[in-house]
């Protein structure tokens, strides 16, 4: 008989562990807005599951749980990239249920005009899916409202990206946002989008605990997408923040460490309402 209670113990715990919801993963290039009045940023990278403001993933950490350096960091404005490895420095950044090995970078925005900030992270080793998952990342902030590379690619050192079509710093609430998935500067057709929204604000190095909306169910946490053949994709937005896009294997079948590696696309816009 105790026998039969721990067999349907175990068969109640597998059965929620298979209809939890999986919340996606974002790497999040995060200041405060697009357009900032100052030229000083202070830069958050931070791997996480943003509309729940959940559980932190240390950055780079492999299945043996040792933590590998963010292998790009850089800069784009008006076609010239710079590169600043050297100016991330490693902080840990606090979720509403655990803290995980993350980034911050003090940077100054020169020139008016587009500066487009790009993050190649070491693979991350998911035990849940017994993947890596690696988020090729990029966020725009314009000075002045002068266009200038909003929709030019990166290119090198990210395989994988996001090209916009709308620029990303210039949406109100209720414009749809356009973009091509591309790998090695080629579309990626039928590619699929995984889109969340900043549901938490944050405070310092850590999430605050109110959220701006809450999900009716859970399918709306996390929202997929389709790109068509030529890979692009649209999105009507229909809330003021942060919105976090990300083309799940735009890198196609690759592998890490012998696994599976899900090289992913990310790109974050930000849409204003209209007062």
């Amino acid at each position: 008989m105790k026998m039969k209670k721990i067999v349907l113990l175990l068969s109640l715990l597998v059965t929620f562990a298979l209809s939890a919801p999986a919340y996606a993963h974002f790497q999040m290039i995060y200041s405060p807005d697009s357009c900032p009045k100052s030229r000083k940023l202070n830069l958050k990278l931070v791997f996480t599951h943003p509309f729940e403001a959940g559980h932190t993933m240390d950055i780079g950490k492999d299945e043996k749980g040792k933590i590998h350096p963010p292998i790009a960091f850089g800069e784009m404005h008006k076609g010239k990239k710079k590169d600043l490895l050297k100016d991330l420095k490693s902080i840990s950044f606090t979720s509403l249920t655990n803290s995980g090995k993350a980034y911050e970078a003090k940077v100054k925005l020169k020139g008016m005009g587009d500066h487009i900030f790009y993050f190649v992270p070491a693979p991350y080793y998911e035990g849940s899916e017994d993947i890596y998952i690696q988020h090729c990342t990029k966020v725009m902030f314009n000075l002045a409202g002068a266009p200038t590379d909003w929709d030019a690619p990166v290119g090198d050192p990210l395989p994988v990206e996001i090209i916009p079509l709308d620029k990303p710093y210039a949406l109100w609430t209720g414009n749809v946002f356009r973009g091509v998935v591309t790998c090695k500067g080629e579309p990626v057709p039928d590619a699929e989008i995984e889109v969340e929204y900043l549901n938490h604000d944050v405070k310092g190095n850590a999430f605050v605990k109110e959220a701006k909306v809450e999900a009716p169910h859970d399918a709306l946490v996390t929202q997929t997408i389709k790109a068509d053949q030529n890979g692009v994709f649209a999105f009507g937005i229909p809330k003021a923040g942060w919105w976090g896009f990300a083309a799940l294997g735009a890198g196609g079948d690759l592998k890490h460490n012998g696994k599976e590696l899900s090289q992913d696309a990310v790109i974050w816009v930000e849409a204003l309402d209209m007062k």
